[in-house]
């Protein structure tokens, strides 16, 4: 049984929870899903609009289906919740890649 089978498995048997969700969400983008790991992802910021790790991850999926406008808001919502938790690290990395992002469209403050 692959892990996806695992997880969902879990999911069918009423175990829910955002960590599950996360796990699923990992899952579906590395095995180029990013589709499937969207759905996952949400599902989990739902139950824990502060999981910062999920708000990034989000963010990398948005990416992978061209769609840069939704990761920008997907990072802009995890820079919030990694500062409001303090979770710098997480922060830092976001502002990366929404920077990143910015100067893609051209919409960086000052380019």
């Amino acid at each position: 049984m692959d892990p996806s089978q695992r997880f969902e498995a879990l999911l069918a048997a009423g175990k829910d929870s955002a960590l599950l969700r996360f796990g699923l969400g990992t899952h579906y983008l590395g095995t180029g899903r990013p589709e499937r790991a969207i759905e996952h992802l949400r599902a989990a910021l739902a139950q824990d609009p502060a999981y910062s790790a999920a708000w990034k991850l989000l963010g990398k999926a948005l990416e992978a289906l061209a769609d840069p406008p939704g990761a920008m808001e997907a990072y802009r919502s995890g820079i919030a919740a990694a500062d409001k938790r303090g979770d710098k690290q997480a922060a830092r990395e976001m502002a990366v890649f929404l920077r990143r992002l910015e100067r893609a469209r051209g919409d960086a403050p000052g380019g």
